[in-house]
């Protein structure tokens, strides 16, 4: 007798995803990881939000309703990836100068923004500035798809540039930064891989019968659970890295333990040392 679970793909990716979003959240908390990345930490909240909402939601609310609802998250997701990429940046690279910083920070943005400029069909004038509901929903989820490419779009930016200058900057490869930074281009990539395909397909597969519709669709639903399993992967990913000390924290940690003496240990002649140690010392030369 074998068991039969009822279970679809997507049940299971959500409920996989979902579980590994709230262990990362335990492991930010509990790992005292939320003061250093508050912005990724509220990311990961929002999208564990937008999870639940989509599977209590879905179905039992009115159509404008849900639709609001979700738009508006979606807005305040996009704006919050944007803080989470200045974040990332202002971690990676904090010795450098802030003029320096500024210039490489609108440089990246003018490489993405001509991208975005320049990726898919934009609506017509008439329709971003019609006066109606629906019009003003699609205008601000026109406005969360457009604002979520581009923060894809300076992830993937911000992360070559962190694999490439971070070292040197103190955001090496086993630093925290790198590594989110890492996950999060490596989502960013699978997010817009899957939108590039998606829209190919879109404007050059004409079915011809139901059975090519449907082959058509099943595709989509296959590059929309490839990029699910990709981003649980990453999750996981994250709760591995957000574990672990970074090698810095834990040597320093260390060095100071090993360089002070214990109490126990105290002898008359290392109080007369300590107590006869200046307290500050003159450069040597002029």
């Amino acid at each position: 007798m074998h068991p039969n679970f009822h279970f679809s793909t997507v049940q299971v990716l959500w409920t996989l995803t979902f579980a590994a979003q709230l262990v990362l959240l335990v492991v930010l908390l509990g790992r005292d990881r939320i003061k250093r990345f508050p912005w990724f930490t509220l990311s990961i909240v929002l999208m564990a939000l937008r999870l639940v909402a989509s599977r209590l939601l879905f179905g039992r609310m009115e159509t404008i309703t849900l639709t609001a609802i979700f738009v508006t998250m979606a807005d305040v997701s996009a704006i919050v990836g944007f803080l989470v990429v200045v974040e990332m940046a202002r971690r990676a690279f904090a010795p450098v100068r802030r003029r320096t910083w500024f210039a490489g920070a609108l440089a990246i943005l003018v490489v993405a923004g001509t991208a975005l400029y320049f990726w898919g069909p934009w609506p017509a004038w008439k329709t971003l500035t019609a006066s109606s509901p629906m019009a003003a929903l699609q205008l601000m989820q026109l406005g969360a798809q457009k604002f979520d490419m581009l923060v894809d779009l300076l992830t993937i930016e911000l992360g070559v540039l962190v694999v490439l200058f971070g070292r040197s900057c103190g955001a090496g490869w086993r630093s925290h930064t790198q590594r989110i930074v890492i996950g999060l281009s490596t989502a960013s990539i699978g997010q817009l891989a899957v939108q590039g395909f998606w829209q190919l397909i879109a404007l050059h597969a004409v079915p011809h019968s139901q059975a090519e519709y449907d082959r058509i669709m099943g595709l989509r639903d296959k590059l929309f659970n490839a990029n699910g399993v990709l981003y649980f992967a990453i999750v996981v990913w994250w709760i591995a890295c957000l574990w672990i000390d970074e090698p810095g924290a834990v040597s320093t940690a260390e060095s100071d333990d090993k360089n002070t003496p214990h109490p126990e240990y105290l002898t008359a002649e290392t109080v007369d040392g300590l107590a006869g140690e200046p307290e500050s010392q003159e450069p040597i030369g002029d």
